[in-house]
């Protein structure tokens, strides 16, 4: 989930948001973005098509800002669900969004390069490469339990949350996560098995908020 702050709560920035406050959507960005982005790059092992997906879903967030659902005054869930279906088509979506992007203007990085860029090159294969090998195991289960695992273990979402994001019942969800797990034990020969690594920091630093 994302992480607590001390600012006001979902529900009263969206709520802001949608009369176009841009410093409201801000606060949210910057309370999401990092649990939108660690989502995606599980979904695609790819932290560059990570970063294009994640500032597809905040800006599609910002159109349909008066659309939001809220769960527990949290919109994480709903913001996933965004993540996942551009996800599920992404080069469309990055086609789609490409002209806008451009707009916007590009990320900017934060703080000075890595001392050796050839070894965070390597770090980031090397992390993608493993986030490939539990993919390829996850791939293999029914869609339904895929989408479970993917939001419940990955996002760190619990399960009523999960329920909001796929539009389901908390049951489903649970009954979703029993099967998988038992075929993901199966598959990787490990108990339940199991969050993947941790995925990097976008390419040059921590993403940078765009405005919309």
């Amino acid at each position: 989930m994302a992480a607590v702050d001390c600012g006001p709560g979902d529900a009263a920035l969206w709520s802001r948001a949608a009369h176009g406050d841009h410093d409201a959507f801000g606060q949210l960005f910057d309370r999401h973005a990092g649990a939108v982005y660690s989502y995606l790059f599980r979904l695609t092992a790819n932290w560059s098509e990570a970063e294009d997906l994640t500032s597809a879903v905040f800006l599609q967030a910002w159109r349909r800002r008066a659309e939001v659902v809220i769960d527990r005054d949290s919109s994480l869930p709903w913001l996933l669900g965004v993540a996942r279906r551009l996800a599920q088509n992404s080069s469309r979506a990055r086609r789609r969004y490409q002209a806008a992007l451009a707009r916007i203007g590009r990320h900017l990085a934060d703080g000075a390069p890595p001392a050796d860029p050839a070894d965070a090159v390597l770090g980031r294969l090397d992390s993608e490469q493993r986030m490939a090998q539990l993919r390829a195991a996850i791939a293999k289960l029914p869609r339904h339990e895929r989408e479970a695992v993917e939001l419940c273990v990955w996002a760190e979402l619990d399960q009523q949350a999960a329920a909001a994001s796929l539009g389901v019942k908390v049951g489903t969800v649970k009954s979703r996560l029993h099967r998988a797990r038992r075929r993901l034990a199966a598959e990787l020969g490990a108990p339940g098995g199991g969050p993947g690594p941790a995925p990097p920091a976008p390419a040059g630093g921590p993403m940078k908020r765009e405005e919309p």
